[in-house]
């Protein structure tokens, strides 16, 4: 019998059905051994000795492996085509051989596919484990957990909120946090475009002045509305015909297959996924057969492959959108080892596999490989250039022309967005000046002039990066390898040092203040060259060209007295020396002669980085008598003195403390009196202007609604960290506004909360019939209804709602009581912020009657 180990289990399956009987099929579930957790896993001194302990969720199923290799001839190790693949069989093997479980014949087999063809032949061809890959492997591995367990607790003790640092992880947050500084640094210019709208034979184009009083124009030239005014007048003035036009055909070729980076970029692009999705979605889409394995730095094709897309490509079009000769790619992978085949359908007859974001990456895989291996892209781009009569002014327009479409007709690339200091709209309008048609002119011809306008601009800062952006960065710099980039980029986001906005990264404090750190205290060590150079040597054990643990000694020569020389220092000290290196940031040049450290409180002490239980923030040097502090995050110039220390909002009617709103870690907050036992409440986004009665109303928090008419006990509404909420015997539901918290009702708050116990079914169900229904309400505009709620009748106008009286007929009342009723209810209310929330609030007990009658019934 032979036992053929796998990572997956639908891989297993699969394969052992495509094997047949004589073989047993078990899955690894991935890695089944790691480095553990603690001082002393990797021993420098003893030549990098590795300590692996088995993981313990794997413990079952490396006992199933066991017990059947001890009955089998043979041990197929076929995990997947990379380093990390090569690396789950290498642990398979050591934990068998520990067990005494090793079959005598071991043999590796890999297969970039899984298809019965593939598999087959894979089997037919094993070979042993690639020691060189296993080496890179332990390198990568010693090299990250070195790098953690030495630098992690010098972060710990000496920067404050710091919670890790990595190999590559930091040298991708620098990136991040690089371009932060260039956005920050970036100073807009002003600049303005003349364009002029034109038409010859009935056909309407623009034309961009590009010469004025005999100057060339650049993006630049024209700063000043009056420059620009001056500029169109002599243009509106100006008889302009055309002086020539250039046509130059042109080709583009189409880009070769995915890759794992380029795959990440172009999903992130055009479908919005983020790399570590993109990763899971294409792991699912290659254990089922359909694609080949996700994990390469390869853009070749099998040549039954490339046979197959040019079949697919003249059955799909016709034979003019098959080149004469087969496209061939050549990997930029500088380890041919790991350069295996590029990410492709098995299938290309197959156009659509699965649903949802399967099929979406699916499809796009099968996009961009089929275009691989169509025709090129012929177009045309046409430039007429159009004077006026004294040669001194000149227009341009141009025109792009597809002749024929190529593999345009099915795949055409995602773009980033470019950095630089182009404006966005004058990049816009570039692109559409080569993309649209032009009326057919010759020399000579005067197109009519239909009107001229000047346009103004600022250049823009550079982007910050997007998930496809920062992958090509990276892959550009070489940092990692883009098999980790997923997993680099996840960390970041666990760890709170960056956000993502509108798919945009955007550095946190902590990452910041991270960064700051690590440049300037390690700066070799998050610079882009060396850590490029040290996947360099990596690739060169991998390649056999390299001896691991040489690798491994230059590194750790270097890095362990580094380490060891800061954290010698006092935490004083490093705050000290990073208030200096950070002193343009924090404390930027005013211009106008001013210290830039000067307390804008108190007006004579000076600000200066401190660090503190929460991370680093800036205080006065006058503290306690001047409490002016500043988060790190704020860099100096305007809005300081927004945080020049309490500001007194009044006295509390009820306990004579004075209130004073304040700013702390989490955003600003109120606080009544001084001391630990003071009371504290932060300030919701959305009740508009903080006064003293809204501070006292926050300060007063939980309120309590009432008692519940079925249980006895207390419903209270409060604030919490996610946001307003009803509580009651150990069960929630959440509120939609502060206004909410206290405006809702007994009869609202007993609804709300059975239907967030009933998991929002009363919200998903379908509106009942009133009661009555009136004409609309003068107040809001909305028809005024008595509904049935699930403790008694209410009238409602869309916005508030008001509890019938005990004894009131519902189906006798009246309009004029209906209003009576909604206008003494909306009365009690807070006067600020109420519209809004009460109409959120009144949804939902009708929607919760209706639950509740249908139970009835």
């Amino acid at each position: 019998m032979k036992l053929v180990v796998v990572e997956s289990p639908a891989k297993a399956k699969t394969i052992e059905k495509y094997l047949g009987p004589g073989h047993r099929v078990l899955a690894s579930y991935g890695h089944v051994r790691d480095l553990p957790a603690k001082d002393g896993s990797v021993d420098p001194d003893q030549g990098f000795a590795m300590e692996w302990e088995p993981y313990a969720d794997k413990t079952k199923q490396l006992k199933a492996i066991a017990d059947e290799a001890k009955g089998a001839d043979t041990l197929i190790l076929a995990t997947d085509p990379d380093r990390e693949g090569e690396a789950i069989s290498w642990h398979v093997q050591e934990v068998l051989r520990k067990r005494k479980a090793l079959p005598g014949d071991v043999q590796r087999v890999t297969f970039n596919a899984i298809t019965k063809p593939a598999v087959l032949e894979a089997m037919a061809h094993p070979r042993a484990l690639d020691e060189d890959l296993i080496d890179a492997y332990r390198a990568r591995r010693a090299l990250d957990y070195l790098v953690g367990f030495t630098l992690s607790p010098v972060l710990w003790r000496k920067l404050p909120g710091a919670k890790s640092a990595g190999r590559v992880q930091s040298v991708a947050l620098r990136l991040v946090v690089d371009r932060e500084r260039e956005i920050e640094l970036f100073r807009a210019q002003e600049y303005w475009s003349v364009i002029a709208a034109m038409e010859h034979d009935g056909v309407p184009f623009s034309a961009r002045l590009v010469r004025w009083k005999g100057g060339k124009i650049d993006r630049l030239t024209i700063g000043n509305a009056g420059d620009a005014e001056a500029a169109k007048a002599d243009v509106e003035a100006g008889r302009f015909s055309v002086a020539s036009v250039e046509t130059k055909p042109f080709t583009r070729n189409p880009p070769p297959p995915f890759t794992t980076s380029t795959l990440q970029q172009e999903a992130a692009r055009k479908l919005g996924f983020s790399a570590s999705h993109t990763m899971r979605v294409a792991q699912d889409l290659y254990e089922q057969g359909a694609i080949t394995y996700m994990r390469t730095d390869g853009v070749q094709m099998d040549g039954s492959a490339i046979s197959a897309a040019r079949k697919a490509v003249a059955d799909r079009y016709d034979a003019g959108y098959v080149p004469d000769q087969p496209r061939q790619y050549t990997t930029k992978a500088k380890n041919a080892q790991e350069a295996h085949e590029a990410i492709r359908p098995t299938d290309f007859g197959r156009d659509r596999v699965g649903a949802g974001d399967h099929a979406r990456l699916y499809e796009l895989v099968w996009k961009r490989a089929l275009a691989s291996q169509m025709a090129s892209a012929r177009l045309e781009r046409t430039t007429v250039e159009l004077t006026d009569g004294t040669g001194q002014h000149a227009l341009r327009a141009t025109g792009q022309v597809v002749l024929f479409p190529g593999y345009l007709a099915l795949y055409e690339e995602g773009r980033d967005d470019a950095p630089g200091t182009g404006s966005g709209k004058s990049a816009e309008g570039a692109e559409d000046e080569d993309t649209r048609r032009l009326p057919r002119m010759h020399e000579g011809d005067a197109p009519a002039k239909r009107g001229v306008a000047a346009e103004q601009h600022f250049t823009q800062p550079p982007p910050r990066y997007s998930e496809a952006s920062l992958v090509k960065k990276m892959e550009e710099l070489g940092i990692g390898r883009p098999s980790t980039y997923a997993a680099t980029l996840q960390t970041l986001k666990d760890r709170d040092y960056v956000v993502l906005e509108k798919n945009r990264f955007i550095p946190q404090e902590s990452g910041r203040l991270l960064t700051s750190f690590l440049e300037r205290f390690f700066e070799r060590y998050v610079s882009y060259d060396f850590t490029a150079g040290l996947e360099e040597e990596l690739d060169d054990v991998s390649g056999g060209r390299a001896q691991w643990q040489a690798v491994l000694e230059a590194f750790w020569r270097d890095f362990k007295p580094k380490t060891a020389e800061v954290m010698e220092q006092k935490p004083s000290d490093i705050t000290a020396a990073l208030d200096e290196f950070l002193a343009p940031y924090l404390f930027p040049d005013k211009g106008d002669g001013s210290d830039p450290r000067a307390c804008p409180a108190c007006g004579t002490g000076k600000l200066a980085l401190r660090g503190g239980k929460f991370g680093a923030f800036v205080a006065c040097s006058n503290y306690p008598d001047c409490k002016f502090t500043r988060r790190f995050g704020q860099p100096g110039g305007e809005g300081q003195e927004a945080d020049a220390g309490p500001t007194e909002l009044g006295v509390d009617p009820t306990s004579g403390e004075t209130i004073t709103r304040r700013s702390g870690r989490f955003g600003p907050y109120i606080q009544a009196g001084e001391g630990k036992e003071a009371k504290r409440a932060s300030i919701p986004k959305d009740i508009g202007e903080l006064d003293l009665d809204w501070a006292v109303r926050l300060l007063s928090l939980p309120r309590e609604v009432g008692l519940h008419p079925e249980t006895g006990k207390p419903i209270t509404a409060s604030i919490g960290r996610y946001g307003p909420y009803l509580a009651h015997d150990g069960k929630y539901a959440r509120l939609q506004s502060t206004a909410e918290v206290f405006e809702t009702g007994m009869n609202a708050a007993v609804a709300k909360l059975a239907d967030a116990a009933n998991g929002g079914a009363r919200a998903r169900g379908a509106t009942r019939e009133p009661i009555q229904q009136f004409a609309d309400s003068p107040v809001t505009g909305k028809p005024v209804k008595v509904m049935e709620g699930r403790f008694g009748p209410y009238v409602t106008d869309g916005e508030t709602n008001a509890t019938l009286p005990k004894g009131t007929d519902p189906a006798a009342l009246t309009i004029e009581q209906a209003l009576v009723l909604l206008e003494e209810r909306a009365a009690k209310g807070p006067a600020k912020g109420k519209k809004k929330p009460a109409r959120k609030a009144a949804a939902k007990p009708k929607a919760a009657a209706k639950t509740t009658k249908a139970k009835k019934a």
